[in-house]
């Protein structure tokens, strides 16, 4: 029987584009401009500041802090 991570892990490998060509792709994908309502922004901030306050995991604290300060800026 397969464990829960193995399986996930095969998963999300299938997510990741593997050609070159894919890859650009998917990165040019993410530079779209696309219309976001700011009051999800505000709410994501603030959530991600929440917990950032409250987790002990360091390295998480410092990515949702710093997450939370782009999303602040982008406003």
């Amino acid at each position: 029987m397969s464990t829960p991570t193995r399986g996930a892990g095969r998963g999300v490998s299938t997510l990741i584009p593997q050609s070159a060509t894919d890859q650009a792709m998917a990165a040019l994908t993410g530079l779209e401009t696309v219309p976001v309502h700011v009051g999800l922004l505000q709410a994501a901030a603030l959530l991600l500041e929440e917990a950032a306050r409250t987790t002990a995991d360091e390295q998480a604290k410092a990515a949702m802090a710093k997450t939370a300060g782009m999303l602040r800026s982008t406003m």
